[in-house]
């Protein structure tokens, strides 16, 4: 029993890293450390029609397939991109984006952080 629960830690810690936010539920699925000094970090983000994640960055690079519904992404040093159901992309390191909600329906996506060890997951960005 003790196993398990020091199993729960690192998924209870990811969903604290990321700031509880109304319409936006976060599931994570999966974490392991993997490659040396980092870790792989997978989960769920369903989104409310109309709702931003809110700017921020990561310590590593996210890679992220959108499931269902719409968003436009923006990303610091591109032009705002509509993402549809089966589009991916892929954000770098340290780089400051948003994910907003267009439509009607609720979005959800898929995403693979890659982030180094011992960071937070997330942090806002002016």
């Amino acid at each position: 029993m003790k196993k398990l629960a020091l199993a729960a830690i690192p998924l209870l810690l990811l969903t604290l890293a990321a700031p509880a936010q109304e319409g936006i539920k976060r599931t994570p699925l999966q974490k392991t450390d993997f490659p040396d000094g980092y870790t792989t970090v997978t989960g769920l983000a369903e989104i409310q029609p109309g709702v931003s994640a809110g700017r921020h960055v990561h310590p590593g690079i996210e890679t992220s397939y959108v499931l269902e519904g719409e968003t436009v992404l923006s990303v610091d040093g591109q032009p705002d991109r509509t993402m549809k159901a089966g589009d991916s992309f892929t954000i770098p390191a340290g780089v400051p984006h948003d994910a907003r909600v267009v439509g009607d329906k609720p979005a959800r996506v898929l995403a693979v952080y890659v982030v180094e060890r011992g960071k937070p997951l997330a942090t806002p960005a002016p």
